[in-house]
């Protein structure tokens, strides 16, 4: 039986502005499928502007199947954008990471969680008049707040905020979100993460 996996996030996961072979949900799947890997074509609930708390009524509202052999999780840019608060961000992702982690059969080995990007480096951001450090030193906040709660939960963490700012250029055409080919970038760091994460959640 090919492999099963869920991806929750925000329109970073469902890749606003590009076309859906281009999502790195869709790259990192037919990676895996390259290197000889069974899987199926990812459940995708996420939807642009999703804050923590919309991604967890989104999945209030979703079908799942419980039982998945991998789930990633990539939210809170919109926490950060809307200017809420750390510590509700904190309590909310851990909240969406325990789902995830039941979903996988409660093996938090199979759960991913990606870093935000960091939308201020964008054109978009340029453009939007906001302080771009304040942006960063937000999201960094935010980031490490996803790392804790990951390490303590067991489950992998990968941070591509880095591949976000070294390439603010690989935009879609909305100058905001990324291209394919940045996507592409974010596949090749994660699925090394994925790789180990299958391989040891095949261990009994």
């Amino acid at each position: 039986m090919p492999l099963r996996y869920l991806a929750l996030g925000d329109s970073y996961t469902i890749g606003e502005d590009v076309p859906a072979q281009a999502r790195w949900p869709m790259q990192l799947v037919e990676k895996l499928r390259k290197q000889g890997t069974a899987i199926d074509d990812p459940q995708i609930v996420a939807v642009t502007g999703w804050t923590t708390d919309e991604l967890s009524v989104g999945m209030d509202q979703a079908a799942f199947a419980p039982g998945y052999d991998l789930v990633t999780l990539l939210i809170g840019v919109n926490n950060q954008y809307r200017g809420r608060p750390a510590a509700e961000y904190r309590e909310q992702f851990r909240a969406l990471l325990m789902r995830a982690v039941a979903l996988a059969d409660h093996r938090a080995e199979r759960v991913v969680a990606v870093s935000i990007p960091d939308w201020g480096v964008t054109p978009f951001g340029y453009a939007s008049g906001r302080d771009r450090g304040q942006i960063a030193h937000e999201l960094d906040g935010f980031n490490a707040i996803a790392h804790d709660e990951a390490s303590a939960a067991g489950a992998p963490f990968v941070n591509i905020t880095g591949i976000s700012r070294e390439h603010a250029g690989l935009v879609a055409s909305d100058g905001l979100h990324p291209s394919g080919a940045q996507y592409a970038l974010w596949t090749e760091a994660i699925e090394p993460v994925v790789a180990e994460a299958l391989q040891r959640a095949a261990v009994p």
